[in-house]
């Protein structure tokens, strides 16, 4: 559970088409972009950023540990699966990050 004092999110970046995608899953994050090493770096900036924002409104912790989509949760167990299925995405990059 991703409290303000500490925490943690996961994240992928993947091609899709001829898209890369970074995704933030508990902050429900997407960020997008024409070259893998772009989307990592715009990723962090918004994670930081929300981060930032949702401290300074002082808005419910709860804000920090949403629901991720199915398509990116399905991902993400099979990405850390025992025997993962072949993905139909390329990945750059995929795992957690601690948040503070």
């Amino acid at each position: 559970m991703n409290t303000y004092q500490k925490g943690s999110v996961r994240t992928i970046i993947f091609k899709d088409n001829d898209v890369w995608v970074g995704v933030a899953l508990e902050f429900n994050i997407v960020e997008t972009g024409d070259d893998p090493r772009e989307v990592f770096l715009m990723l962090d900036e918004a994670i930081r950023g929300y981060v930032i924002s949702a401290k300074k409104s002082k808005i419910r912790p709860s804000i920090l540990n949403q629901v991720s989509d199915k398509e990116y949760e399905d991902l993400w167990k099979n990405l850390n699966s025992p025997k993962p299925v072949k993905s139909p995405y390329q990945i750059y990059s995929f795992g957690e990050r601690i948040i503070s």
